[in-house]
């Protein structure tokens, strides 16, 4: 989709934001996975992976993201948020989405190893719309760049 072509209220241009926060997390040195969370066509939270910097395996991008918008609404529910995140939650990040009742999940590539649909859909909540594949190939090519790069480390 060209640029000029961008909805300001998209799936792609919400999906860019989480793009950015994935490369400040290449250029920290942490695996580049980016997430927003949606409110009302309103970022409320924006989140990178930092499980170095904090030494903490849980701080992925989603985790610190829903930590973020439950203190921006003051409660741990977040029923009318979309969270976007460039790669498909793993299991632990998908339990958490269906304790939040996120309204919807939308991610950008795929993650045929460890992501949540490996397992089933259902590890959401029955409510949780469920979409794959925005600015996938994008979403692909940075965490390919990663591993291309500790391999030569």
């Amino acid at each position: 989709m060209s640029e000029s072509k961008l909805s300001v209220f998209s799936d792609e241009h919400f999906m860019k934001q989480a793009f950015n926060q994935a490369k400040l997390a290449f250029d920290e040195g942490e695996l580049p996975i980016g997430a927003v969370i949606v409110s009302s066509n309103k970022i409320i939270a924006r989140a990178h992976n930092q499980t170095e910097l904090l030494n903490d395996f849980t701080a992925h991008a989603e985790m610190l993201a829903f930590t973020s918008a439950s203190e921006y609404f003051g409660n741990k529910y977040l029923n009318t948020c979309t969270l976007y995140v460039t790669l498909e939650p793993c299991l632990m990040c998908a339990g958490a989405a269906f304790w939040t009742k996120v309204k919807r999940v939308v991610f950008g590539a795929s993650d045929p190893k460890k992501g949540f649909t490996t397992l089933s859909e259902t590890v959401l909540h029955p409510k949780t719309e469920i979409k794959g594949g925005v600015m996938a190939q994008e979403c692909s090519e940075i965490l390919d760049l990663f591993f291309e790069q500790k391999r030569v480390e």
